[in-house]
């Protein structure tokens, strides 16, 4: 990136097109698009992450890996401000997304999280057709212009076209759970955000599901930022550039290449966690 690129603002504007992504800034590979700094949360008494420094780049898949109760999920949340929901959070230290602190007050939640969209664990349609799911949240938006074309890119995109597209008006319920998590996929990226959150988007799917599932990952983590959480380390040894270890307590353990964390992690704990003699 050149000294004169500037950096991307979070827009409050309900008007924030999918075509402005096409003119934001596209931060190198290698750079963080979510830098969290000093990050610790905690509910009520009880603290679940602790001082988290961790940098999350451009276009890459970033595994976020841990026993139960380590603060995954919870870190996960924070990136697009999910624990605003939890009453009892309360939530220290920084967490910027291209610079911008999405904790700052003049920042609006609903915008941030049409920049950096979530998939949850278990699939979560709307009681509505296919495309009725895809077109919701362009809709909320304000979008109504080529909405076919839109729907359509965007269950190419989610691998999920070719399966349904002679029955767009059927009730997204109909759907294996596959198939549904693969359209909450595609719900989730028609708005075109530029960070993409999952969290255990496979556990609830069978093998068959899950591998379909890792392969949109790799090929959508080619226009997306992805951050993923996972019990398998497998499947984050497969699918992942980057992982993130937590540990129990809230302690972001280790941090680097997907491949020196399985190989060659410099923490003993982070060896003893991988190879299973605790977690």
């Amino acid at each position: 990136m050149s000294d004169t690129d500037t950096t991307p603002t979070i827009s409050t504007d309900v008007e924030d097109s999918t075509s402005e992504r096409e003119t934001r800034p596209t931060p190198d590979s290698d750079e963080a698009v979510i830098e969290s700094r000093n990050l610790s949360v905690h509910y009520g008494d009880v603290q679940a992450l602790q001082s988290i420094d961790l940098q999350i780049p451009n276009r890459q898949v970033t595994a976020i890996i841990g026993p139960s109760g380590c603060g995954k999920s919870t870190f996960l949340r924070c990136i697009n401000r999910m624990n605003d929901l939890v009453e009892a959070a309360t939530i220290d230290g920084k967490l910027l997304f291209n610079g911008t602190d999405v904790y700052e007050e003049d920042i609006d939640p609903v915008a941030l999280r049409r920049r950096i969209g979530m998939v949850f664990q278990h699939p979560n349609p709307f009681p509505k057709s296919i495309y009725d799911n895809v077109a919701y949240g362009l809709r909320i938006q304000g979008i109504t212009d080529d909405m076919d074309e839109r729907v359509e890119q965007a269950l190419k995109r989610a691998a999920l076209w070719d399966e349904v597209k002679d029955q767009l008006d059927k009730s997204a319920l109909d759907l294996s759970g596959g198939q549904q998590q693969r359209l909450c996929i595609a719900r989730a990226i028609a708005v075109d955000p530029d960070v993409l959150l999952m969290d255990e988007p496979a556990s609830a799917l069978d093998p068959i599901a899950t591998s379909k599932i890792e392969d949109l990952i790799e090929e959508l983590a080619e226009e997306y930022t992805v951050a993923i959480v996972t019990h398998n380390m497998q499947q984050a040894a497969r699918i992942s550039d980057k992982t993130a270890v937590f540990l129990t307590g809230g302690e972001l353990a280790e941090f680097g290449d997907t491949q020196k964390i399985f190989e060659n992690p410099d923490s003993q704990r982070v060896e003893d966690y991988i190879t299973g003699k605790f977690g």
